[in-house]
């Protein structure tokens, strides 16, 4: 089973930006996209973006549309995906999940079988 570390997170002040980071290791079979999800106190988990392997594709979440950008680095024979976020607002505000599976289209967390241990995003007003 791949394994899955998120670093990068932190306290930033609303319109800063911020980028995290997922260094992805062990058995990759089966895993075609990785991206990330988030989670607000209270909330259920929601999409925020993936990016596919196949054709390096891109998908996000309406909310983080034009502020949040997701990148891979594969130079090193292993996985690195990174989430660039800009013009960032409180209510971005939650627990980023670094995640993986065989479908980069998929947004529901049902879709995707591993998961990072999550950090977390504080953006102060």
């Amino acid at each position: 089973q791949v394994q899955l570390v998120e670093s990068g997170g932190g306290l930033v002040q609303a319109g800063g930006p911020l980028r995290l980071s997922c260094a992805s290791s062990g058995r990759t079979i089966g895993i075609y996209a990785m991206g990330w999800f988030r989670q607000a106190p209270g909330k259920e988990r929601e999409f925020v973006a993936t990016i596919s392997w196949s054709d390096g594709s891109e998908n996000y979440a309406d909310s983080v549309k034009g502020r949040f950008t997701i990148s891979r680095d594969n130079t090193k024979n292993t996985d690195t995906v990174y989430l660039q976020m800009n013009s960032l607002k409180p209510e971005d505000t939650a627990v980023y999940y670094c995640t993986a599976g065989a479908d980069g289209k998929a947004t529901n967390p049902g879709s995707f079988g591993s998961w990072g241990q999550g950090t977390q995003v504080t953006v102060s007003s």
